[in-house]
């Protein structure tokens, strides 16, 4: 490629799926949007993936006419895979916020590997992919039998436009239990369960699978490079590295808060508290943790979309309003139901504790992360004006946000341009100033005390002040 040819980026969520055309100097010249939808097959919830690629291969084709596009790449949420066999997809694309019923559930959770292998937490629902992969194999056997290729997301639907079936190591050693870090290979249970020669070779994330043949709107056509995909979040830990942040956390933020802390020992990890090694797109660990933030924002603020005051951040801090984990699966927290806590608050002011709630789980993450690094803040909660200014006040860190919010589109095209020796990409983060909060210290210190003795009441619980020391 050239430094003066787009690439096409589908940034592809569980709620929102986007399509950016970033230009070879780095800027975004066209973005669209839409929203996958999730349909009942049975008694099962799946992906509507033809509707999705019909949006996906409208979107490619005006973007080639309009803007001259001639590579394509995708970054994908987590959790989620494919079987393909004799060049179909041999059963739809779950949702991963499924659980299989309960007497399945016992047959195929004795084969997850250890933490100490995987470095994946035993997780509910889908969120280790691997455990989706048994589900199916389990309802019906012939499913896996038929299968040729377990596709990661991306990968997914870099064969849909490529017809390439690849494997790429950031999306499988995301708390998938396919995957062993400290080995770099596939984990025992790929092995034990005979799905070893099921996983197509490794691609490395952004590099050329083949090409794609678009129909324009006069009826010629035009071929365009499609280039590996990646799991979201490790695409923006690469932008910000790419950038020349070192050693630094990253918060990457959508409908998950997800941290990552490479400095973080690796057994320094709890996988009781969704704390988990990702795995860089170079190969490397990199301690983790998350919970689902921008979930729990939503549902602790009743769906809340407008501005929230400093005047009601004080307001419920001064009297004494509480959200105490945790409104979504997963996180620190797992064992224990969202609710509020002190005098009811509705409105604005509910949305206020809700966003307290939010920075205050993000607070804790850092501390159990052990980061003590620079801080970068990506994704949609630097939209929200509060967030990382209450942070930055809680931390004695520097605290960045990024002028684009779109950290893991903007790191997959970053990828594609690796492959060109391209750098088109300027660090464009600024620094947080922390907010003057009346309470904010004491209020912390207060959510801090219930939620300590919330955890300690867990059976598998080891107090925060230990795992803290």
């Amino acid at each position: 490629m050239t430094a003066h040819q787009p690439v096409a980026v589908f940034d592809l969520g569980k709620t929102n799926s986007k399509l950016f055309v970033i230009d070879g100097d780095g800027n975004v010249i066209a973005e669209r949007r839409t929203k996958p939808v999730w349909r009942v097959h049975g008694d099962i919830r799946v992906l509507d993936d033809a509707a999705l690629f019909a949006w996906m291969e409208n979107e490619l084709a005006q973007s080639v006419e309009a803007h001259g596009v001639r590579h394509v790449t995708f970054s994908g949420h987590g959790c989620t895979f494919a079987l393909i066999g004799d060049n179909t997809l041999r059963h739809p694309i779950l949702d991963y916020e499924q659980e299989p019923p309960a007497s399945v559930a016992d047959r195929i959770d004795t084969l997850i590997p250890s933490f100490s292998e995987t470095f994946s937490p035993r997780l509910p629902l889908g969120f280790n992919y691997g455990r989706h992969v048994l589900w199916l194999a389990d309802r019906d056997p012939r499913t896996l039998e038929a299968t040729d290729a377990i596709l990661a997301y991306p990968q997914f639907w870099c064969w849909k436009f490529s017809g390439r079936a690849v494997s790429e190591v950031s999306y499988l050693g995301c708390h998938s239990h396919l995957w062993a870090p400290l080995a770099d290979d596939f984990s025992s249970l790929v092995d034990g369960q005979g799905w070893r020669s099921k996983m197509p070779d490794f691609a490395a994330a952004g590099s050329l699978l083949g090409t794609h043949q678009v129909t324009l709107g006069d009826g010629s056509t035009v071929d365009v490079y499609v280039h590996n995909g990646v799991h979201d979040s490790n695409s923006a830990l690469f932008y910000y590295r790419s950038l020349g942040f070192d050693e630094f956390t990253l918060i990457s933020t959508g409908t998950w808060v997800i941290i990552f802390n490479q400095a973080c020992p690796l057994d320094a990890l709890d996988g009781r508290r969704d704390m988990l090694a990702n795995v860089t797109v170079d190969h490397a660990p990199a301690a983790t943790i998350r919970f689902m933030g921008g979930r729990e924002y939503d549902v602790a603020s009743d769906g809340w979309t407008e501005h929230i005051s400093i005047a009601a951040i004080e307001a419920v801090i001064a009297k004494a309003s509480f959200a105490l984990p945790s409104f979504a699966a997963g996180g620190p927290f797992p064992d224990f139901e969202g609710h509020f806590d002190g005098p009811p608050v509705s409105g604005e002011d509910r949305a206020a504790v809700a966003l307290l709630y939010v920075t205050l789980m993000t607070d804790l993450s850092l501390d159990l992360i052990r980061s003590e690094n620079d801080i970068v803040i990506d994704g949609g909660l630097v939209k929200a004006e509060l967030f990382a200014p209450m942070l930055a006040a809680l931390r004695s860190q520097t605290v960045f946000t990024s002028a684009n919010p779109e950290g893991s589109a903007f790191g997959a095209a970053a990828l594609v341009f690796r492959q060109a020796g391209l750098r088109p990409f300027s660090n464009e983060t600024e620094k947080v100033r922390p907010a003057d909060i009346k309470g904010l210290e004491n209020y912390r210190r207060e959510w801090r005390r219930r939620v300590e003795e919330m955890h300690s009441r867990s059976p598998d619980a080891t107090l925060l002040k230990e795992k803290m020391g």
